[in-house]
């Protein structure tokens, strides 16, 4: 046995080992309120598109038997993705490999990874591609085609799974199939195009999902929040006591949209555009834009400050994996004391830099420029900033979870490309933005006072 070889093979069981024993302490996988509403579906045979349907029509296929089939898919994706990643790479830098696998024992990482969420899925699907793809480009090998069919399988399911997640894969799949930055942006213009126009056909006649209103969130959340801070303009379609209504009560968060639709809250107000059609709603949006751009700004800035968590308080809700799952009566049962204390020990991460996904966008900026996008690692920093800049104008909550994918592929990006070594004027000017974002972020959790820590704090 060569020593390359030998190398490969105790990467190999190490992930296998790590895979087990996740799957051991997890099981039978963490379950949150959108996980209840999916295996509700699946075994109900009844779907929507409140959820990107392919999820449940997935673990319909396991029938009664709980969360536990999707805890092992999504945490075999991700320990496949990490350890070919790891093997890949092995023979020439050992240290990096086992940095790989570190990536998966990040305490908060794994805890949200073991939790039976779309989230999860995407991730895990996502890593797993990249994953097939490293183990042959890491060893400057051409990936073959049965190859690229499965990469194109597991990238499929990924884009389905999280309705923004194309943003992501669009980028990834462009960087890795294409040198030039002319033909990279060409390709991810007509991959995002294609996929938003063909999720729809796909949920709704092949999945046989039925219309759930979800589509009116982000128009509501955004004209809304455009009416709160302008005066009174018939223009944007809602009545002056819907407005006032907005105002009196604060229905618009930053931290996320669900005061608007909770019917204890602000939900009643805007009862009638649950049988608006979303065009026309969106039809208000883009003249409002134009007409209030100052406003939308503030709008949509004031929420990615959250979702980015920048200039946000101490223990900002939605960033610790959760150590209980939802209270049901479908059976789905809950992770043994190992898992709550994993997860426990993740909670005490939130606050730490590695929980802002600014810090992660800021060093995906300087790998992309340091790298010039090219590689492995190139696509990997491509793949995070193209989620993350959807969210300038697509996202309505704040939690963690959305930015798994982009932090764990920034992650294994730095560990792949060493861009800490390379242009030394980007890399001084990363390190000054770095800086800057510690500094502020440090300053915001020291002085802010505490947020609620529950869902009804955080709507009230």
């Amino acid at each position: 046995m060569t020593r390359a070889l030998s190398h490969r093979l105790r990467i190999f069981v190490a992930a296998l080992i790590l895979f087990g024993l996740s799957v051991i302490v997890f099981a039978p996988g963490y379950v949150e309120y959108d996980s209840l509403g999916q295996y509700a579906q699946a075994l109900s045979g009844q779907y929507d598109d409140w959820h990107p349907p392919v999820m449940a029509r997935l673990w319909s296929v396991f029938g009664r038997s709980g969360a536990m089939p999707m805890l092992v898919l999504q945490l075999a994706a991700w320990w496949l993705g990490l350890g070919a990643l790891a093997m890949g790479i092995v023979d020439r830098r050992p240290r990096a490999a086992l940095a790989i696998l570190a990536v998966g024992l990040v305490p908060p990482w794994l805890g949200w990874q073991a939790t039976v969420l779309k989230d999860a899925q995407m991730t895990g699907a996502t890593l797993a591609a990249v994953g097939l793809v490293g183990w042959w480009r890491l060893r400057e090998r051409s990936v073959p085609r049965g190859g690229w069919a499965v990469v194109a399988l597991l990238l499929s399911y990924a884009a389905l799974v999280r309705a923004n997640a194309i943003f992501a894969i669009a980028p990834l799949v462009a960087m890795l199939v294409a040198e030039r930055w002319s033909r990279r942006i060409i390709l991810t213009v007509v991959l995002t195009i294609t996929t938003l126009a063909l999720a729809p056909i796909v949920n709704h006649r092949l999945l046989a999902a039925s219309p759930s209103g979800v589509a009116r969130s982000q128009a509501l959340y955004d004209l809304a929040g455009i009416a709160a801070r302008v005066p009174y303009d018939p223009r944007l379609g809602l009545s002056p006591t819907e407005v006032a209504g907005i105002r009196a009560k604060a229905c618009v968060r930053p931290f996320f949209w669900d005061p608007l639709g909770e019917p204890t809250r602000c939900g009643t107000l805007l009862r009638r555009f649950e049988t608006t059609p979303p065009g026309m709603i969106y039809a208000r949006l883009g003249p409002a834009i134009l007409r209030h751009p100052v406003a939308y700004a503030a709008q949509r800035l004031a929420h990615l400050n959250s979702t980015w968590r920048l200039w946000v308080p101490a223990r900002w809700p939605n960033a610790n994996p959760p150590e209980a799952s939802e209270p049901n009566d479908l059976g789905l049962g809950q992770p043994g004391r190992v898992a709550v204390t994993w997860q426990h020990m993740a909670g005490k991460w939130v606050d730490l830099p590695v929980m802002w996904p600014i810090v992660w966008m800021v060093l995906a900026a300087g790998g992309l420029a340091v790298t010039r996008g090219r590689g492995l690692a190139g696509a990997l920093f491509g793949s995070a900033l193209g989620l993350e800049a959807s969210f300038l104008v697509i996202s309505v909550a704040s939690d963690f979870r959305y930015h798994l994918w982009p932090v764990v592929a920034c992650a294994l990006g730095l560990i792949l490309a060493k861009p800490w070594l390379g242009d030394r004027r980007i890399v001084l000017t990363t390190l000054g933005a770095l800086i800057l974002v510690l500094l502020i972020g440090g300053i915001a959790r020291a002085t802010l006072p505490l947020p609620p820590q529950s869902y009804e704090g955080m709507l009230g």
